[in-house]
């Protein structure tokens, strides 16, 4: 039986509570620079309705997911679902959610990126479509300030 809503995520509000879910979410979930507050108002401004949580019967926020679309490709972000949610098939509903609200933005693909240890995860992906694509993903800081993004 579903025990949780799966809504919009809200800015300023949600935002302690989606943190410290991605930061107890295991290894999988790299905090950087770009998850500050600041980062993630800019988030919410370009794209609102590609941020989304999953709240319990009391409100409690259990689980995440983000994504982007720059009106050619997707890029998911930072899913998460709090340990004693696990397993219960919130994850799919979160990815199934922030998938068809990319397709209704017109979005024909869309990426992820995994931490290549992380075996568990992969299969999660798997199992739902996903492919691994034979590439390697590059990055640079655009500002010297930040070490770290």
């Amino acid at each position: 039986m579903k025990s949780y809503t799966i809504r919009t995520f809200r800015f300023p509000e949600d935002y302690p509570a989606v943190y410290d879910l991605w930061a107890h979410a295991g290894p999988g979930i790299q905090l950087r620079v770009s998850d500050e507050p600041e980062e993630i108002a800019k988030k919410v401004a370009h794209d609102p309705d590609l941020f989304i949580v999953a709240e319990n019967e009391e409100g409690k926020i259990i689980g995440a997911v983000m994504a982007g679309f720059d009106g050619r490709r997707g890029l998911i972000y930072h899913l998460a679902v709090a340990p004693e949610y696990r397993e219960r098939g919130l994850g799919t509903a979160l990815m199934d959610e922030i998938e068809a609200r990319l397709r209704a933005k017109g979005c024909l693909r869309a990426y992820l990126m995994v931490v290549p240890s992380e075996e568990e995860v992969f299969a999660f992906y798997r199992k739902r479509g996903w492919e691994n694509l034979p590439v390697v993903t590059l990055a640079k800081n655009l500002t010297p300030d930040q070490l770290t993004n």
